[in-house]
């Protein structure tokens, strides 16, 4: 890290909703490696963000130059299925009113994390930031992509009408040490961990697997998101909305093998293709994150998803 990065941490105070989360605690341990001044985590037990009253609590509480807005309420295909109006409803209303209260209070800069389930169904890879509006998401995600979307628009609005600094990121799908790995709510690749891992201790003969395994998606290692939402932080005040990601993408047969291997199990993948396989292609342009801020993502595959089957190995309930 050079000197003016860290001077530019050490000298503000920060407010990371979402911090303890999972994406969360890695901004706030790179804020504490960078010597930011102050960081503060307001926890859903005593800041309820969905409440206007309590989102005014919390700034009051951390008085922050900097709002990062990583809280969300997220989850694989079956939890958007299961809960398509509790995932707009939170995830809108929070963002909007956190964006809306940190203008009341002259916030610096508002850095809001989005999601790459806002781009449209059949965006052309890679996708291009500028591909953003070109269509509808895919269905069984669009409440959520929609939701965090809707606070581009904001942020957008408020900088051409109030004069605001506010920046927009889109990472690609995250994994890593300390995902959700609740079978009823976690992403693909903490559910087939589990799955996996479970299976290998039992010696069943095969895993069930959602869908049929030809589509795609590019995954980026949390600890990198990161590091790309903090350069964002520090480097770039535009409009534009950013994707952070790695550019690479594989399918998710070839996924569920290169778990398998990873975790060592033997047995068979029985593919249930009355399951829906969501989005058919992700990967996503890179390059404007590269030069507008200087990310880059320095995690192989491999080794990511190594440290994330060893997590969940040391830390999974007995």
């Amino acid at each position: 890290m050079s000197s003016t990065a860290g001077n530019w941490f050490e000298g503000r105070r920060f407010m990371v909703t979402g911090g303890s989360g999972f994406l969360g605690r890695f901004i706030v341990d790179g804020l504490a490696a960078r010597g930011a001044a102050e960081v503060f985590v307001p926890r859903s037990r005593e800041y309820d963000l969905r409440d206007p009253g309590a989102i005014e609590r919390a700034l009051e509480a951390a008085r922050p130059d900097i709002v990062i807005h990583a809280a969300a309420v997220v989850g694989g295909i079956g939890a958007n299925q299961e809960h398509p109006g509790q995932f707009f409803y939170e995830n809108a209303i929070m963002g909007i009113q956190m964006i809306e209260a940190a203008r009341r209070r002259g916030i610096e800069k508002m850095v809001v994390v989005g999601t790459v389930c806002a781009y449209p169904k059949f965006t052309p890879t890679p996708f291009s930031e500028d591909d953003l509006w070109n269509g509808y998401p895919e269905e069984t995600n669009a409440p959520y992509g929609l939701a965090k979307k809707m606070l581009l628009v904001q942020q957008q609005a408020y900088r051409q009408e109030y004069g605001t600094s506010g920046i927009f990121l889109l990472p690609a799908n995250l994994y890593g040490p300390g995902d959700n790995f609740d079978p009823a709510s976690s992403h693909v690749i903490p559910a087939l961990i589990r799955k996996m891992v479970l299976a290998q201790e039992a010696g069943d003969a095969e895993v069930p697997v959602w869908g049929t395994g030809s589509a795609s998606r590019e995954f980026l290692y949390a600890r990198d998101a990161a590091e790309g939402i903090l350069l964002a932080a520090e480097r770039y005040d535009d409009p534009d909305p950013v994707n952070l990601g790695t550019g690479d993408e594989i399918t998710i047969r070839d996924l569920a093998e290169t778990i398998r291997r990873t975790v060592g199990f033997e047995g068979e993948l029985a593919w249930d293709a009355s399951k829906p396989d969501g989005q058919p292609k992700r990967r996503l342009d890179t390059s404007r994150a590269e030069e507008r801020f200087g990310f880059r993502a320095a995690t192989s595959f491999e080794d990511g998803l190594r440290e994330t089957v060893d997590w969940y190995r040391a830390n999974r309930p007995v």
